[in-house]
């Protein structure tokens, strides 16, 4: 049986899984040329899209996630489990997979 998903929004994050998306790389010359993407190093930047709700602890206490939607977090140059809605790819991670959170 095979599913299709249309939008990002029908994807819901289970346990501690957080969903992300890549921030796409636009390198830019000193006199505006952009430089192709392939030429770039692959950025390990991302945009938290979803989160779950977190898990429970041996002790039975609730554990939330440690980031939550919209925030720019740092993830790994390889892993997480690829998910893709139309022309667009998110990544689904663990939340303790996350590198680290960016404050802006």
């Amino acid at each position: 049986m095979s599913t299709s998903v249309k939008s990002v929004k029908n994807i819901v994050p289970l346990l501690d899984r957080v969903l992300v998306q890549r921030i796409k790389a636009q390198a830019q010359t000193a006199s505006g040329i952009f430089i192709p993407e392939k030429n770039v190093e692959k950025l390990s930047e991302a945009s938290v899209i979803a989160t779950g709700p977190g898990i429970t602890d041996k002790d039975g206490k609730s554990v939330p996630t440690s980031v939550k939607s919209g925030d720019k977090v740092l993830i790994p140059p390889y892993g997480g489990s690829s998910v893709k809605v139309g022309e667009e790819t998110y990544l689904l991670f663990r939340d303790n997979e996350i590198l680290a959170k960016i404050n802006e």
